[in-house]
């Protein structure tokens, strides 16, 4: 196999490392083996480098691995999980939803400081500042 890309390639890509890559290849959340050129090195395809990031996003969004690996396994089982895939994908959806609303929560508080301080810095330079 010549085509595809090196994992330098692979990784820069994905803005993974290689050690990141050979990690998900490791711990089975890829959903094939990646091919191999003539000389033993790894090549990714396109279709690998599509699932990669699919894997990133559910990570970043704190997919834990272990679900993540559920997930390979039933697309890699092939048609007629659809109903499990969803229920896991809803399921996750539904986590990142409340750790959005979290968050969203936290980042009001933030700004309510924020303006706070604005006020108190607005009212210092007003009393530094002659009046006409």
């Amino acid at each position: 196999m010549t085509t595809g890309f090196t994992i330098a390639e692979a990784a820069d890509r994905a803005g993974l490392s290689i050690d990141t890559l050979r990690y998900y290849e490791r711990d089975g959340l890829l959903l094939r083996p990646v091919g191999r050129s003539a000389t033993g090195h790894r090549r990714y395809l396109d279709d690998d480098l599509r699932w990669i990031e699919m894997v990133t996003r559910l990570r970043a969004t704190g997919m834990p691995i272990r679900d993540v690996r559920r997930y390979a396994a039933l697309v890699r089982a092939g048609s007629g999980n659809e109903a499990a895939r969803l229920e896991l994908l809803r399921g996750h959806r539904q986590a990142v939803l409340a750790r959005l609303a979290e968050v969203t929560e936290h980042l009001g508080a933030i700004d309510r400081k924020i303006g706070a301080y604005e006020n108190a810095v607005e009212g210092v330079d007003l009393e530094r500042t002659p009046r006409p």
